[in-house]
């Protein structure tokens, strides 16, 4: 069976004709819609590939990046978090390997479309309050997450994040689930999109050419 993500033979999958966007019709929409919609579908098996490409990587911390991920979501889990909660513990820094300056961004913009406008913020922000525990040993200012304080919930809620999850999950004794535990929530939370430019709004399905 040919992977929707990667098809076996695409050149006998219909295309658009259009060599400029301007020259588009219905019916080239309606071709890349079709080949759209199983691709989108497909994208929990990427996110879940990419985030393996942490499996290995210390970095120099006391766990690899992978284990600190299950780490982080085993936590937030076993203390009672939902399900989408528990699915931005586990992605946090999925970012690390292409955005080795602005991990947090990566890993927001992959959720961005599927989860709630505070979930959003706290996966955005969490590099920042996270420093509160190391920028001083680098001769950075710890306190820069002060910049937040004026939204009360919003900050409270990321701080407790990395206080209780985030900063807590270097333990190299510590029984983390595996990913495959986590998988179906990924799954789940990732086939939802609901804040997207390209969902009808009051739906979560992609809009397709008629």
């Amino acid at each position: 069976m040919a992977n929707p993500a990667n098809p076996a033979n695409p050149a006998s999958h219909p295309r658009a004709r259009f060599s400029h966007m301007k020259e588009g019709t219905r019916e080239d929409w309606a071709a890349i819609s079709g080949e759209f919609m199983p691709y989108a579908a497909a994208l929990p098996d990427r996110v879940l590939a990419h985030l393996r490409l942490l499996e290995g990587d210390c970095g120099g911390f006391p766990i690899d990046r992978l284990t600190h991920c299950l780490q982080t979501a085993t936590l937030a889990h076993r203390d009672g978090r939902d399900e989408e909660y528990v699915v931005c513990a586990l992605l946090h820094d999925i970012g690390d390997t292409l955005g080795s300056y602005n991990h947090p961004d990566i890993a927001a913009a992959i959720l961005k479309p599927f989860v709630s406008a505070e979930n959003l913020w706290m996966v955005e922000k969490h590099g920042v309050f996270q420093g509160y525990y190391f920028f001083h040993h680098l001769g950075l200012d710890r306190n820069l997450r002060e910049h937040f304080r004026g939204q009360p919930e919003l900050f409270e809620r990321t701080a407790e994040f990395c206080e209780k999850y985030d900063a807590a999950a270097f333990m190299t004794d510590y029984d983390n689930l595996p990913l495959s535990f986590f998988e179906p929530m990924v799954r789940r939370v990732l086939s939802r999109p609901r804040n997207s430019m390209y969902v009808k709004k009051g739906e979560d399905q992609l809009a397709q050419a008629e």
